[in-house]
């Protein structure tokens, strides 16, 4: 369980005890984030009116050595749905800047206002079609990982809920951010 919780803490970034134990669907993950605050491997903190756990260095450590203990004997295969997620990334990228930008003749940089509901449609396409390459992407990586189960119905809900790029749910760009740390992380990868 202290891979999970500790995988949790460092995909959420900084979250409270209930979104960790969330993240994987753990039960009462309060004794092992205790624990792992014991062994300086995370830490608890309070600001600006919320409180949450973060890993300390030592704890982004612990979690590197224990994603490579389960990686092990799977490299190239999660190396190789790697590679054919970057594409896909590229347009995840593209696709939340048209969100949020609609260039004008006089603006480059233009906030999509959301009027022109052509654009948007064009948008939301092409997010329903990266959400299809990342059912398949997402049932090869389970079939190998099973901690990587989920990240395309998570995907699929944002996307049916017009959740594009918020960060305060669980959004398209969210979800993808997340996917791509665990992908990063697993491979032992800098952004």
């Amino acid at each position: 369980m202290t891979h999970l919780v500790l995988h949790a803490v460092r995909l959420l970034g900084f979250a409270d005890t209930a979104a960790v134990a969330a993240r994987f669907d753990q039960g009462d993950v309060e004794p092992t984030l205790r624990d792992a605050e014991a062994r300086g491997w995370a830490t608890y903190s309070s600001f600006a009116g919320t409180s949450g756990w973060s890993l300390t260095e030592a704890g982004r450590a612990e979690n590197e050595r224990l994603l490579k203990a389960e990686l092990t004997g799977n490299e190239d295969a999660v190396q190789e749905l790697y590679e054919e997620f970057l594409p896909l990334n590229a347009l995840l990228q593209q696709a939340c800047t048209d969100w949020q930008l609609r260039p004008t003749a006089t603006d480059p940089l233009a906030a999509n206002d959301h009027t022109d509901a052509a654009w948007d449609a064009g948008v939301l396409h092409e997010l329903k079609m990266i959400d299809r390459a990342l059912a398949s992407i997402a049932a090869r990586l389970s079939a190998v990982l099973p901690r990587f189960r989920g990240y395309d119905v998570r995907f699929t809900n944002a996307l049916e809920r017009g959740w594009v790029d918020r960060s305060d749910v669980d959004s398209c760009h969210r979800v993808w951010f997340e996917l791509h740390e665990d992908l990063l992380a697993t491979l032992n990868l800098r952004r």
